[in-house]
């Protein structure tokens, strides 16, 4: 089914994630609005979206429309790009949207919760959608350093159950006209419970090598690659199944072999510190707060099934000391 039209799109959010894909949005033509403080949406608007493309050598600028308030405007689509420890305090704010589309872009292990919540008190909402962006980077002054693969791409579906051709269709030609790619999952609630599995052991062994995991050596990855091995174990054993399939990259055969080859690039590389390390620097208040949801989660799960995942966090500095360090 063909849909094409210029949208009229909010971003709530103008972090390193919500940066880009203002940028895609606004490359595909759309007319695009963006919810910040007001810092920088001061900064936007005089300075444009700026990004270096760190990957791809080539630094791009938008002429952005950035507001500190939406109160009496209305949109086709608005994404809320917040990381998880956040995103509970913007919900009043979301709550006043007037949009047909609302999609909640990042880490959220209260997926539920957050639906129940908007439907609740969001009478201008009409649907609601769960993503993960694919992109990293670090936020500057007044510019952005952007690290992605390719075009990047989003992880996007309804909470339980598949997104009918129309909403797809609908959805995608947001998208028209640029790399980034769309991947439809027909179950957001399981994949945002078993995203953890895989960046939670990356995060400890970030902090325990002082935020450079090229730092680490080969036993330290094993340890970080058992551990999400464990903790996929963990979720099979509560009937949780990750819709993406990531967990096939956590056992022996090919998939766990390249796996580990991407461990090893991404501990040794500019662009793994930028992907991996930068966002556990820059976000320790939401690693703690994933890590303080899987340690309830895990509860009453045999710790001899657990040895390296504990064994990480056994050795990683405490997140008080994290805090200090990091100053988030």
């Amino acid at each position: 089914m063909e849909v094409s039209m210029r949208r009229k799109v909010l971003v709530f959010g103008a972090g390193v994630i919500g940066a880009y894909l203002i940028h895609v949005l606004t490359e595909a033509g759309n007319d695009v609005t963006v919810l910040a403080r007001e810092q920088r949406a001061d900064s936007l608007n005089r300075n444009g979206l700026v990004i270096y493309h760190h990957l791809q050598k080539k630094t791009t600028k938008d002429e952005v429309k950035a507001v500190t308030d939406v109160s009496g405007m209305k949109f086709d689509a608005a994404f809320v790009v917040m990381p998880y420890h956040k995103l509970l305090s913007a919900l009043p704010t979301v709550y006043g949207f007037e949009t047909d589309l609302l999609v909640l872009v990042g880490n959220d292990l209260s997926p539920s919760d957050v639906y129940s919540r908007v439907q609740d008190n969001a009478p201008g909402v009409k649907k609601i959608m769960f993503g993960f962006q694919v992109s990293g980077g670090k936020k500057e002054a007044d510019s952005y350093i952007c690290e992605r693969f390719a075009g990047s791409w989003m992880d996007v579906g309804y909470l339980h159950g598949p997104a009918d051709d129309r909403s797809k269709a609908e959805f995608e030609s947001m998208f028209k006209g640029t790399k980034y790619k769309i991947n439809w999952k027909d179950d957001m609630d399981s994949y945002l419970l078993c995203h953890p599995a895989a960046i939670l052991p990356i995060a400890y062994l970030s902090y325990i090598c002082g935020g450079d995991l090229r730092k680490s050596t080969r036993n330290q990855r094993k340890t970080m690659y058992d551990a999400s091995h464990e903790a996929y174990e963990f979720l099979k054993s509560i009937g949780i199944t990750d819709p993406s399939g990531d967990d096939e990259f956590y056992r022996r055969g090919p998939s766990g072999t390249l796996m580990k080859f991407l461990y090893f690039i991404m501990a040794k590389s500019v662009m793994g510190d930028l992907v991996a390390c930068e966002h556990c620097r820059n976000s320790v208040s939401e690693m703690e707060q994933i890590d303080l949801f899987y340690t309830e989660f895990m509860k009453g799960y045999p710790e001899s099934k657990l040895t390296s995942w504990n064994s990480l966090k056994r050795k990683m500095p405490s997140w008080e000391e994290l805090h200090r360090l990091y100053g988030n």
